[in-house]
């Protein structure tokens, strides 16, 4: 008995640090999984691992994962974008908090990008 009380210890260290890093993992994400923000972008720049990152007039940034691999391009998104009002959906994780992951980009009422799947 004394010899699987530590095995059982560390199996539920492995679930639960299973479940903690999957819930962190952002896919498949739909409108009503995002908060919704709106902001004006002041500067993009290319991020780690091929993302976008959109900055704001403060020190927030919001990013698009892997954006370059997707297609995306720099000089595009900054003509479209810079210096203009968009809105952004912001993925939600662990528990409902909001991340700086955008799963969809619009500027008035046309989507730049967007992560949501037609069901």
């Amino acid at each position: 008995m004394k010899r699987l009380l530590p095995i059982a210890s560390v199996l539920a260290f492995i679930i639960i640090a299973f479940v903690l890093l999957k819930s962190c993992i952002i896919q498949n994400t739909k409108p009503e999984d995002c908060v919704v923000k709106t902001i004006t972008v002041t500067k993009i720049t290319e991020g780690t691992s091929n993302d976008i990152v959109f900055h704001d007039a403060g020190t927030d940034f919001y990013y698009i994962n892997r954006g370059l691999e997707q297609g995306l391009n720099l000089d595009s998104l900054k003509r479209k974008v810079l210096n203009k009002t968009v809105t952004l959906h912001l993925a939600k994780v662990l528990g409902g908090v909001t991340s700086e992951h955008i799963s969809q980009l619009t500027l008035d009422d046309g989507v730049i990008f967007t992560e949501f799947k037609d069901e």
